[in-house]
């Protein structure tokens, strides 16, 4: 069970190295029915002087006030989201205030319609700041534009190509268990137990997660693809079953 877990946390650092461009308009559209009419317009505005016809992907150069917005943004949607507003009901809202922006309601509603299920998996743990430096809007220049092809499924297939890639560096590995080594540090009680826990099965989980990943199917495990073949098996860990030290 708990080289599972050390897989699913490989996952799904995997997956937010992979985040970028196509993730930027989500803070902005999570940031409830007063403020995503403000950002998008501002966003768009940036490098769309002409905005007839389709809109195409734009690049948002590195600008102080569009961050400070994200962060200022991201901080409310989180704490809306925190007020016990449902699903539903902030997609319902988000669509209402597409119809705001005129010229681009279309790509507001797909952008909503296709982002809005990424954004829910993330945003109870997310930092606006670390979110914002992610999609880049307080970074270096990003591009926007909605999902052409590329759907749920090739999203996945592509994080855990890019994890694999990553698995293989070293220096990869390495900040992986210093990153858990500093996580241990929030658990008050059981510190030590749990940093002896990571070095002793880290490695471990590092050397095996390459050989399960390329073996095991997970974007059907988590229903991301559709299933071809009936169960998804996982590949034996080469150890002994893990003894939990709490």
């Amino acid at each position: 069970m708990g080289v599972k877990i050390g897989l699913l946390v490989l996952f799904i650092m995997g997956a937010s190295w992979t985040c970028d461009a196509r993730e930027v308009m989500t803070t902005s559209l999570s940031s409830g029915e007063t403020m995503i009419s403000d950002v998008s317009v501002v966003v768009l505005q940036i490098n769309h002087q002409e905005p007839e016809g389709e809109v195409k992907g734009s690049e948002v150069g590195r600008n102080e006030n569009v961050c400070s917005m994200c962060i200022e943004f991201a901080g409310q949607a989180i704490e809306y989201f925190e007020n016990n507003k449902t699903q539903t009901e902030i997609i319902r809202s988000l669509h209402k205030s597409c119809s705001r922006l005129t010229l681009f309601e279309q790509q507001c509603v797909t952008l909503v319609d296709y982002y809005g299920p990424l954004l829910f998996l993330e945003i109870e743990s997310v930092q606006p700041g670390d979110f914002c430096r992610k999609v880049n809007l307080c970074g270096q220049k990003v591009i926007i534009s909605p999902p052409v092809s590329e759907d749920k499924c090739e999203i996945c297939h592509h994080a855990i190509d890019e994890v694999l890639l990553k698995l293989k560096d070293p220096d990869t590995q390495l900040d992986i268990l210093q990153a858990l080594l500093k996580a241990c540090d929030t658990v008050e009680n059981f510190v030590k137990k749990c940093k002896i826990l990571v070095l002793e099965y880290g490695p471990l989980i590092l050397n095996n997660a390459e050989q399960f990943l390329e073996s095991t199917d997970i974007c059907t495990a988590i229903h991301a693809c559709t299933s071809t073949v009936g169960v998804v098996q996982a590949l034996p860990i080469e150890s002994e079953t893990l003894i939990s030290a709490m």
